[in-house]
């Protein structure tokens, strides 16, 4: 068994960008600096979604417009998928086509059936600028699309149509307005 730190153990958790704030509207920018401040927020990341209890976390949701996100998220065969993509980009996204409960840490207290293919593939890099690409079914292809709307200002709510996307509308802009 190979020991390693936990992803964030050294981080600090930091506050979630809310719905409303126009950095989770905005194209995230491209890293280009691969050094240590990049490697910091990624443990930033890991420690803050792992408090928030989440299962993936773009920089965005953290006030960083970067092109970043990290996972640990199951798959539907419940195998664990751990790590982070910088620079990613949804090369293929296919297979089937299936409504899931989806939600979002910067839209608390909401959730919706969402339709999202149940496969995907991102490729980007690690921290250390090495590529990688990583492949998802079920559930963790759910969220590598779910992460890569966000670094493109997209969120989940902007997915769902019809009454059930007029009703999260309303219940979207009624969460901004109380909070």
């Amino acid at each position: 068994m190979r020991h390693r730190s936990i992803p964030g153990a050294r981080g600090r958790v930091r506050p979630l960008t809310l719905l409303g704030d126009p950095v989770l509207r905005a194209r995230c920018e491209d890293v280009t600096d691969y050094g240590p401040e990049l490697a910091r927020l990624v443990e930033d990341m890991f420690a803050t979604m792992y408090a928030a209890r989440g299962v993936g976390l773009a920089a965005n949701q953290v006030g960083v417009p970067l092109r970043v996100f990290v996972y640990d998220c199951p798959d539907d065969d419940d195998v664990r998928h751990l790590g982070h993509v910088v620079n990613p980009t949804l090369v293929a996204a296919g297979g089937l086509v299936l409504r899931g409960p989806e939600g979002c840490l910067s839209l608390p207290g909401l959730e919706a059936g969402t339709e999202r293919y149940d496969e995907a593939v991102v490729e980007g890099f690690t921290t250390a600028g090495e590529p990688v690409t990583v492949r998802g079914t079920g559930f963790f292809a759910r969220c590598l699309q779910h992460e890569a709307d966000h670094l493109d200002g997209r969120v989940y709510a902007d997915r769902v149509t019809g009454l059930r996307g007029r009703r999260l509308a309303r219940r979207v802009r009624r969460a901004a307005w109380s909070g």
